[in-house]
């Protein structure tokens, strides 16, 4: 078993380095990330000009949050996916699918969130 290293500064900096590495390079390779960042100035742009509470700006920022997460995990699936079985295979397919299908359902959750948020106050 691996001895655990103590803990470190410039290990946590070297991690969150990475992670903005990731997010750059997320940024970079999928399309839609532009559309997610787009969606999430479209929000935070409607937050700015409605008069909304706290619970609902709490609300907006959480399924926004989830979004993004799901987008990064099912890009981060995609990848090893790929990397795993290049040559389709339904296994896979099922996989990706599922992975997708999480975007949609935290999406799907995002806009009636919004529009619960936000329909009423126009």
């Amino acid at each position: 078993m691996k001895k655990k290293q103590p803990f470190s500064w410039k290990a946590r900096g070297r991690s969150f380095g990475y992670a903005w590495q990731g997010l750059l390079d997320f940024f970079l390779a999928e399309p839609n990330a532009l559309l997610h960042a787009l969606t999430t100035v479209a929000v935070t742009v409607l937050i700015l000009f409605f008069r909304i509470s706290g619970g609902e700006l709490l609300a907006l920022v959480a399924v926004t949050g989830l979004v993004w997460i799901t987008e990064l995990l099912n890009s981060a699936v995609e990848k090893m996916m790929d990397l795993v079985s290049p040559e389709w295979h339904p296994k896979v397919k099922y996989i990706k699918d599922v992975a997708a299908a999480a975007v949609l359902v935290a999406a799907g959750t995002a806009l009636l969130t919004g529009c619960l948020v936000f329909i009423p106050k126009l």
